[in-house]
């Protein structure tokens, strides 16, 4: 009765075994197609976190990275006790809040535009064209900001100011223009890839939706407001979240190519990776280069953390985790 009793239990065993084993098999080709990436991610984004040592190290080179000497939270203070501390970061978190703000809109509106279209040629067209500024190069996109804005043979003061009896502005001195262009410039680079992410989700949404709202008296704004914006509300939560994580972060193209880093603009155009940039070009040091950048992710964190809190309080389901 005993061994009967024995051979029962381990039966299921031997069964269960042999099913984890063919759904390995069966697994085994994704778990190779997964590799490459998995490999990729430890490579780029794990390895390297080996390197925050240095932010608290004096590097030496005579006597190596790792028996440098350690100073601690020295090296942090090149950025938060500078003389221009309080105006790198103002000029960082603003441009990024207002480029989370009015990106976000501009992208949702031209994903609505784009679910309007009955054309799909037109339609598939229009996703190439505003695709493109994405695409380009910085550099390209500097020169092409230059052919506007040149003081002596740009289109706006050649074309337009001087014809109409104005006086050729100097772009490239004026500090207070430059909040405007580099707005501009960044929401022409940037919406084509967020309205194509927002244009994904208003595809899925079920159409019945709509036609029931049509028969209820909707019109095109209530249709808006009433099912498309809650239709999309989890992908904005997601993306406005995963902006909050480099607020303290800067495009560095950006605020250094395209105003092609001219130091009468620094009053604008000066934010935490420009500066670190140009003081670490001339020091070479990188401790302080190391904790610069430690001290955006820590920021960076500490921000997606409390935007996250707040929204799991207000819908938990929308939440990142």
């Amino acid at each position: 009765m005993a061994r009967n009793a024995s051979s029962q239990v381990a039966a299921p065993t031997l069964s269960q075994r042999s099913r984890k084993s063919r759904r390995l098999r069966q697994f085994i080709p994704l778990y190779l197609m997964l590799l490459p990436g998995f490999i990729y991610l430890i490579i780029n984004n794990y390895l390297p976190m080996a390197g925050l040592v240095l932010a608290f190290k004096k590097v030496n080179y005579s006597v190596g990275l790792l028996q440098s000497p350690w100073v601690g939270l020295q090296n942090f203070s090149f950025v938060t006790k500078t003389k221009d501390a309080a105006l790198i970061f103002r000029n960082t978190i603003l441009y990024n809040i207002a480029f989370i703000i009015l990106g976000n809109l501009l992208a949702i509106i031209v994903a609505i535009a784009l679910d309007t279209i009955t054309s799909k040629f037109f339609k598939k067209t229009s996703q190439v064209v505003i695709l493109i500024p994405y695409l380009l190069s910085t550099i390209i996109i500097s020169y092409i900001v230059l052919a506007f804005l040149s003081p002596s043979n740009g289109f706006i003061n050649k074309s337009i100011i001087i014809p109409m009896g104005g006086k050729a502005i100097s772009w490239y001195n004026q500090p207070k223009y430059w909040p405007y262009i580099l707005t501009i410039v960044y929401l022409w680079m940037s919406f084509g890839y967020s309205s194509i992410l927002y244009y994904s989700t208003l595809i899925g949404i079920d159409k019945s939706l709509y036609e029931a709202a049509v028969v209820d008296g909707a019109g095109i704004w209530k249709q808006i407001i009433h099912v498309t914006l809650p239709s999309l509300k989890t992908t904005i939560i997601t993306l406005v979240l995963l902006a909050v994580g480099r607020i303290c972060y800067s495009d560095f193209g950006l605020f250094y190519q395209v105003p092609n880093h001219s130091g009468m603009l620094y009053s604008t155009t000066q934010t935490i990776d420009t500066y670190v940039y140009r003081a670490l070009l001339e020091l070479n040091d990188i401790g302080r280069s190391s904790a610069a950048g430690f001290l955006q992710s820590i920021l960076g964190f500490i921000c997606v953390f409390t935007a996250n809190m707040v929204v799991s309080k207000i819908d938990n389901e929308s939440a990142l985790f």
